[in-house]
């Protein structure tokens, strides 16, 4: 099986999906399904997923009987280190921070959520998914203490670049920045934004362009 340096990106961002898609079918009792099922479930086409699988060098499926899931899914997680656990902090304590912190979805990535830091005195000493929030003047010892290499962003635009320069000094190599501000660091570190704001003007923009097909249609269709 290849490592993952020599599995184009594009397919590596796919993955997660598939692993997703997999565990749901697990978790309800199917024990091998067609391919077409798994790509539905993960929003790809059947070819472009066997595509990828190949290209990670996946057992093929069975005629007949399909994938058998629980291998797929041990040679998906193997492709993407699943096996060895990752560490990351969140700073940020509020609703967005605490749904995240909330979220199970990342521990089926190997992710382990071990720290949230937050600047509010009144957030401090709380707990949040079992996990007690301490105050940001500890967030580069931690970094360091604890070899992070990845810290999610959820604070306000106006704190999040403060952050991101502690985190990259202490050691941090990857950033996830829900912030709506673009942040300045070094080259070597990898930055991942997703701004909620512009997401929804997207979608509210594609909404509207798919009522103003309709309409015209209709428009036409009266016409006639």
């Amino acid at each position: 099986m290849p490592n993952s340096g020599q599995i184009p990106l594009s397919t590596l961002e796919r993955l997660p999906a598939y692993l997703r898609a997999i565990d749901a079918l697990v978790s309800h009792g199917v024990e091998h399904a067609p391919s077409a099922l798994i790509a539905q479930r993960s929003g790809v086409s059947s070819s472009q997923f066997r595509k990828d699988l190949s290209l990670v060098g996946a057992s093929s499926g069975v005629r007949g009987s399909g994938y058998d899931l629980e291998a797929l899914r041990d040679q998906l997680r193997e492709v993407l280190g699943s096996a060895d656990r990752v560490g990351f902090v969140i700073v940020g304590a509020g609703h967005l921070g605490h749904a995240l912190a909330a979220s199970m979805s990342f521990r089926r990535g190997g992710l382990d959520l071990l720290g949230i830091f937050d600047i509010d005195e009144a957030k401090v000493g709380s707990e949040i998914a079992g996990i007690e929030v301490r105050h940001d003047s500890q967030l580069a010892t931690f970094i360091a203490n604890h070899g992070v290499s990845i810290v999610v962003i959820a604070t306000s635009p106006s704190s999040a670049q403060d952050v991101a320069d502690v985190a990259v000094k202490a050691g941090a190599q990857e950033l996830l920045n829900f912030a709506s501000v673009v942040l300045h660091v070094p080259p070597c570190v990898e930055v991942r934004s997703i701004d909620l704001g512009v997401e929804l003007q997207m979608l509210a923009l594609h909404a509207r362009a798919g009522l103003g097909a309709l309409s015209s249609q209709s428009s036409q269709a009266s016409g006639m």
